[in-house]
């Protein structure tokens, strides 16, 4: 079991209980009394999810962000979190702990508790949280398994800022100066719109995050609902910034389409919702675009100016 599908695959024999919705999902459910308490956990890792010069208050936004990401894929608010702290150096934890105070402020998810470790010298530091959200009444929290024929798929924000951001603060990509601000920003802070999936989760089929890549997470939500997920590359919505530092060619749109750390939402729905979904995004001030069609079958294609274009060898992060 050296991959992440196998282990995943391993777990199934004991996650068991219907809330685990199989380890299908990006989030677990839990009915209590007719309501759905909906919970996640995320961990970041130095030298995996961060840089180990990356500003400590940064580390803890991330560490919220991508929690409550999950959470509003699954149509949640936000209802508290817990997470466990590794032990370091004094002025690094306080930092880290302004950073998380601001975070947890910003996507109004309090803190609840948790647990402190002490690691071993020169060992990577490791955060862990688990985020709880409340569901809708009347509304059942959107899965990634029940994508339908004839949906259209969308994602909202752009796509691909976040792994050149992470370029960026490696020191492997030049550009106008204000623009590469802004894709750094998008890698060390990413900034989910929980009220953008509760708003969603009535009009939508399925619904997920973008945590590793367009790619890799749209052939994962075709193959959870065992559909066939088309996707037109002109569509992918690229932000000013991407396009400032590195121009708009397909070379540039596979490397944004593979990136991970977008967190956006990725999410299909009937054609008739259109429209509100639309107006549901602008009242909020959010970004959301068409980008592709579910079908029958199975497997992940792409178009390029309307003529078929091979998928890449690798569609996106995999431990």
């Amino acid at each position: 079991m050296t991959t992440e599908h196998a282990f995943i695959h391993a777990l199934r024999a004991i996650a068991t209980d219907p809330a685990a919705r199989r380890l299908a999902d990006d989030a677990a459910v839990l009915q209590i009394g007719g309501e759905a308490l909906v919970l996640t956990l995320d961990t970041v890792v130095e030298g995996v999810h961060y840089l180990p010069d990356d500003p400590p208050g940064d580390v803890a936004w991330k560490l919220v962000a991508v929690n409550v990401s999950d959470l509003s894929a699954k149509g949640a608010t936000p209802m508290g979190c817990l997470y466990s702290h590794a032990l370091g150096d004094e002025a690094w934890d306080t930092a880290f702990l302004a950073g998380l105070d601001e975070a947890c402020r910003h996507f109004a998810i309090p803190l609840l508790g948790g647990d402190t470790v002490r690691m071993p010298k020169g060992a990577p530091r490791s955060f862990s949280l688990t985020a709880l959200g409340k569901g809708q009444a009347h509304c059942p929290v959107p899965s990634r398994t029940a994508a339908k024929p004839g949906d259209r798929v969308w994602v909202s924000g752009t796509i691909g800022d976040a792994g050149l951001g992470l370029k960026i603060a490696l020191g492997e990509l030049d550009g106008p100066k204000a623009a590469r601000a802004t894709l750094v920003a998008r890698y060390r802070r990413p900034t989910p719109e929980p009220r953008l999936g509760v708003a969603l989760a009535p009009l939508v089929n399925a619904m997920m995050d973008v945590s590793d890549g367009l790619l890799v997470d749209s052939a994962r939500l075709g193959t959870a609902s065992d559909v066939s997920v088309h996707l037109s590359t002109a569509s992918v919505p690229l932000s000013p910034a991407l396009k400032a530092v590195c121009g708009e060619t397909l070379e540039v749109l596979m490397a944004a389409m593979t990136a991970g750390d977008d967190y956006e939402l990725l999410f299909t729905a009937p054609p008739e919702n259109t429209a509100q979904i639309r107006e549901i995004a602008s009242a909020l001030g959010c970004q959301v675009t068409a980008i592709g069609t579910v079908a029958t079958g199975s497997g992940l294609s792409l178009t390029h100016e309307g003529q078929p274009l091979p998928l890449p060898e690798r569609l996106g992060y995999q431990h």
